[in-house]
């Protein structure tokens, strides 16, 4: 049998050759593993402001939901007692406190107390004429519900809001 042996110029043995090349190879090195930590705080923080901005959000959906909620209330309040509506006892201005002892007076009383809670919150309502915005005739009420949705010390009464210093709106229209 022939025998054929590995000629090395270096005389080293070759898997000593093989050995030392491999442990040049190996392993990560400290600027890798920089690297790697900048693209993970990178997606933290990115998830971290997509998770920011899901609670603004839901918070936002939430006292949509409370206006919608109490303009409601209002207006079965005002269905359940319609000699009270005939006879205006549900009209109430943007910055007037209710007072009285009525079942409106008192209906709007505990109304705006609900309304209170909302940032920023404001309630009015009006009876409708021909100038009313919006449009409306008849024995009808336009009943609001404003809020400080961003929590920015908003404080005009337009609605709906024409720039970010007005209150966001819910509007609702009744009618018997």
């Amino acid at each position: 049998t022939e025998l054929s042996l590995a000629i090395n110029h270096d005389n080293e043995p070759d898997n000593q050759m093989n050995r030392h090349e491999t442990q040049n190879q190996s392993g990560f090195s400290l600027l890798e593993v920089l690297i790697a930590l900048l693209i993970l705080s990178i997606g933290l923080l990115g998830l971290a402001a997509l998770q920011t901005t899901g609670l603004r959000s839901n918070e936002m959906a939430s006292m949509r939901t409370t206006a919608t909620q109490l303009a409601y209330d209002i207006s079965d309040r005002m269905r359940a007692n319609p000699a009270g509506v005939t006879a205006n006892g549900y009209v109430l201005a943007g910055d007037a406190t209710p007072t009285g002892t009525s079942v409106a007076a008192l209906d709007l009383i505990a109304w705006n107390q609900a309304v209170t809670a909302l940032p920023g919150g404001r309630s009015s309502i009006t009876q409708c004429d021909g100038t009313s915005v919006p449009p409306c005739d008849g024995i009808t009420h336009i009943i609001t519900v404003q809020w400080d949705e961003m929590r920015t010390g908003a404080s005009g009464t337009t609605c709906p809001p024409a720039s970010e210093t007005d209150l966001r709106c819910y509007q609702l229209i009744f009618s018997e």
